[in-house]
């Protein structure tokens, strides 16, 4: 069986000379992210707090109690400028599917490469507004984020 190397174990110990892996990617601080709202009979998108430019995405995860029929609930982001400038759209599912939000339940976002985990936030100096859309109904109660994520 051959031996092969993830892309961060060569640039420490395989490249000549060693090439830097970046905090974001070995030793990096953990830091988490946390907002909680409580909707009253309303559908909206809800802004819950921004993330840094640099910002690698660890895990999400989104609580909330029982919303009330048909409504669902999805992780995304508001409209944002990337770090040169150029303006990137809303998508409110980038990190969820909108999913039932009629019981109480705690659901993990960015759960997979193509739902965000390990993306890389490439924002200006405002950041990356991550938030959760209540949909399908006029819905009514707590709902909180939680994200992890590694800078430096």
């Amino acid at each position: 069986m051959a031996t092969v190397y993830s892309v961060q174990k060569t640039k420490w110990d395989q490249d000549t000379p060693t090439t830097r892996i970046k905090p974001n990617e070995f030793k990096g601080r953990v830091r988490v992210a946390y907002a909680n709202y409580v909707a009253a009979a309303e559908q909206s998108d809800i802004h819950m707090f921004n993330l840094p430019n640099g910002a690698r995405i660890l895990t999400m995860e989104v609580a909330h109690a029982a919303l009330g029929g048909s409504t669902t609930l999805a992780v995304g982001h508001a409209a944002y400028n990337n770090a040169d400038g150029t303006a990137v759209a809303a998508d409110v599912d980038e990190f969820k599917a909108a999913a039932a939000s009629t019981g109480i339940a705690v659901t993990g976002a960015a759960l997979t490469e193509a739902l965000g985990r390990h993306t890389v936030v490439d924002a200006d100096e405002d950041g990356m507004p991550v938030t959760v859309s209540l949909a399908g109904a006029n819905g009514t109660g707590a709902i909180s984020l939680t994200c992890t994520w590694v800078l430096d």
